[in-house]
């Protein structure tokens, strides 16, 4: 498929019909979507939460389940959206497999095993289905060859269930995250700059060696989770000066305990590799702040009279550098999970991981202080937002046992 490139004039966040709730200095809000197979229903909880509150988006990016997830707001009008999703999500989970589950972990864990064995062995509804010849007993050159899943029914769901007309000229600013598979480089497809299509949505979620590479022009694609599961720095890159809300959804946790047997070992080991860099982009963020505050410093020291047109561009760029608020959830994996859950695609773990991100996101707009823009000049703010609502929750729950 041939890359269309366009050149079009989008609407500033406050020139869209977006409307809704947003922070008093908010000129954007973003959320940016991490990979991670069937957790992504979290995401899904996470935008139910807003949608419920009044917060719509203005920018979405994402990752594979991310991209996917993102492609299902921005693709559609704010009063289809959390239908959309919905139906998404219980068409890729509608496989039954077990009927009853008594109480306890152990029997959770081996329906989880037992729903996961399942992804693998028949793939999942409307998402990928097995290659009839398994890839070693293929002839080399061809995609089944070199992945062991079709993805024509993801293809198929995302046409009935993505407004692509829409997602290409609507207000909402769009990106996925891909990796090219020959010179190994992060590629945002974007949709201020590229007419987006199935495929582009598709590459971003070719997780190898399970999904096949996606081709896109004369190059090929897989998941963007390889080189960077969160799209954080597409964002932070963006020199349009708007004060933005970030709300950042993660699904593995960078943090954890000590593995003490094998599958603990493989769950660590995945939630490390594919957690986010937020700290490395956001110290980043701030250095590059830094050294622009110094440069504006030096700047107003200088008579007008005596500067040149370039600089006095630079200095008018400097004095309306933007704030970014960013809101940081992270997926806390449950006791009966393991390192399949991300290919759990059963009924009730989506649903557990769908409320999940409802409530995790609805104690954000029981905090107010969370939403608020930092003062002028910050740079960044970041809060992980459970840390901050249980050291809020301890704070109140204090002052009522200890009134003044």
């Amino acid at each position: 498929m041939a890359t269309r490139r366009k050149s079009v004039t989008r609407a500033t966040p406050s020139e869209s019909s977006q409307g809704g709730w947003r922070p008093e200095g908010c000129e954007r809000i973003a959320m940016v979507l991490q990979g991670g197979g069937a957790l992504g229903a979290y995401q899904a909880g996470v935008y139910q939460a807003m949608h419920e509150n009044g917060m719509e988006p203005d920018w979405v990016s994402g990752v594979s389940i991310g991209g996917i997830n993102s492609a299902l707001i921005a693709g559609n009008k704010p009063k289809d959206r959390l239908p959309k999703l919905r139906e998404f999500w219980d068409t890729i989970s509608g496989r039954k497999i077990w009927h009853f589950t008594p109480d306890g972990d152990i029997f959770r864990k081996v329906r989880n095993a037992s729903s996961s064995l399942m992804a693998l062995l028949h793939g999942q509804p409307g998402f990928f289905s097995p290659r009839h010849i398994n890839p070693w007993l293929s002839h080399a050159g061809g995609d089944a060859s070199t992945s062991f899943y079709n993805t024509t029914p993801l293809k198929e769901t995302l046409l009935r269930l993505v407004d692509f007309d829409l997602l290409n000229n609507g207000p909402v600013q769009f990106a996925v995250g891909a990796v090219n598979v020959t010179s190994g480089n992060f590629v945002y497809f974007d949709n201020r700059f590229t007419v987006i299509e199935p495929d582009h949505i598709m590459a971003s979620g070719a997780l190898p060696p399970a999904l096949p590479m996606v081709e896109i022009g004369n190059a090929k694609y897989w998941d963007g989770g390889i080189v960077s599961n969160t799209p954080l720095a597409h964002l932070l890159d963006r020199e349009d000066q708007l004060n933005s809300l970030v709300i950042q959804v993660d699904l593995f946790s960078a943090k954890g305990k000590i593995p003490t047997d094998m599958p603990e070992v493989l769950a660590r080991h995945k939630d490390i590799m594919y957690s986010s860099r937020t700290r490395a982009n956001t110290d980043s963020y701030r250095k590059l702040r830094n050294w622009k505050n110094i440069a504006y410093e030096a700047l107003i020291k200088i008579p007008p009279a005596k500067l040149d047109a370039q600089q006095k561009k630079l200095l008018s760029e400097l004095s309306a550098l933007p704030d970014i608020t960013l809101l940081q959830l992270i997926y806390q994996q449950q006791s009966h999970e393991g390192h399949a859950k991300d290919y759990d695609f059963s009924g009730t773990s989506m649903r557990e991981h769908w409320t999940s991100g409802y409530e995790d996101t609805r104690r954000i707009f029981e905090q107010p202080e969370l939403l608020q823009m930092p003062p002028k000049g910050t740079g960044i703010s970041v809060h992980d937002v459970r840390k901050v609502t249980e050291h809020l929750h301890h704070k109140h729950a204090e002052k009522r046992h200890h009134p003044e």
